[in-house]
């Protein structure tokens, strides 16, 4: 556990005393964040904010990460390392996307091609070597059985083990890329995504703990859980968490900095890879369930648009149709955040449940 306590600690100082010096550096360069003209005129005044403050929070999980390994003298372990790998990878390619926005002052980054060539390889590397990397008790970081609580009987490996492979790799892109997708579209509002990500992150710490504290090795059981380091997945959900708690200082209202695509794409990188590494597929849609939602939405306005020449909302994302129809940003931020608080209470409600009825 002090593992777990030195990795937010260390994540969350960081993350808060070396984002302003990152924003005086951006401002020095000038490098601010372009406002499209066809969203809500009220950002307007946000334009030339500082962006890419996703790159602080990357470095602030990295160190803590590292720094709590470090300090306990405990190891780094492949499922930390692959997860830590695919927030990394995938804040590169938003990095990239970010940088091209404000050199050339344009809503546009990467050409939608690039950026999902390199979205894709990123995911596709986590997935496989997801697969890689047996311990004693033959367990792999991540499982070719579908999971909701825990692996299900529905295995992807069925058709055989090529194919299964195959399809474990697409089921793990559509959850990375549903998941990146889902904090970068709720990501537009100063705090936002930054305050329901630490929601999640906290509860990804909760599970990690549980599930190290009832694992097969030590309680062998019906209930227990088949889960590689669920000790150390939990140190990378602290870290990211504190990461994003002490940048959320500077992202709140008025903010300071954005986290840009650098840390949208990273975030929702993290958040599919604890839940594929904890066996919790299915439930990050209710631990994550803002995400889905806003997500959704915009789903249903393309969808309704596009087959009926008719808008449901004002604007999509959701939080954006709040805007027009009146609701001041930080009401509507802190009513997302006490949604996002109930989708991650349900989450954990299902989570421990399912303990209590089995056992």
């Amino acid at each position: 556990m002090r593992t777990v306590l030195i990795a937010a600690a260390v994540a969350l100082m960081f993350s808060l005393f070396v984002t302003p010096l990152f924003i005086r550096l951006l401002v020095e360069r000038g490098y601010g964040q372009f406002i499209r003209d066809d969203g809500p005129t009220s950002h307007h005044t946000k334009r030339g904010t500082p962006t890419m403050g996703g790159a602080v929070i990357i470095a602030s999980a990295l160190l803590g990460y590292g720094l709590a390994h470090a300090i306990t003298l405990h190891p780094p372990t492949a499922s930390g390392i692959l997860v830590l790998f695919l927030m990394t990878g995938l804040g590169f390619v938003g990095f990239l996307d970010d940088f091209i926005k404000i050199k050339n002052q344009r809503s546009l980054g990467l050409r939608a091609g690039t950026k999902l060539v390199g979205q894709s390889v990123v995911a596709v590397t986590f997935a496989v070597l997801a697969l890689q990397f047996e311990n004693d008790s033959s367990l792999t970081p991540a499982s070719t059985k579908i999971s909701f609580i825990r692996d299900t009987p529905i295995d992807l490996a069925f058709a055989g083990s090529t194919l299964g492979v195959l399809l474990f790799v697409a089921w793990a892109y559509l959850m990375i890329a549903g998941m990146s997708n889902g904090v970068n579209l709720t990501d537009g509002l100063d705090g936002l995504a930054t305050g329901t990500s630490v929601m999640v992150f906290g509860a990804y710490v909760l599970i990690g703990t549980w599930q190290s504290n009832n694992s097969c090795l030590l309680r062998p059981g019906p209930q227990c859980y088949e889960v590689r380091d669920p000790r150390d997945l939990a140190v990378v959900a602290a870290s990211v968490m504190g990461a994003c708690f002490g940048f959320l200082w500077w992202n709140a209202s008025p903010a300071k900095i954005f986290m840009g695509d650098t840390g949208s794409l990273a975030l929702g990188g993290v958040l599919a890879g604890l839940a594929i590494t904890t066996r919790t597929e299915l439930l990050v849609l209710a631990l994550g369930g803002l995400f889905v939602l806003i997500t959704l939405s915009v789903i249903v306005q393309v969808g309704s648009f596009k087959l009926t020449g008719r808008r449901v909302f004002r604007m999509a994302p959701l939080q954006h149709h709040f805007e027009l129809v009146g609701w001041g940003e930080v009401t509507i931020v802190i009513r997302f955040w006490i949604i996002a608080g109930l989708f991650v209470a349900l989450g954990l409600g299902i989570f421990y449940a399912e303990w209590v009825v089995g056992t």
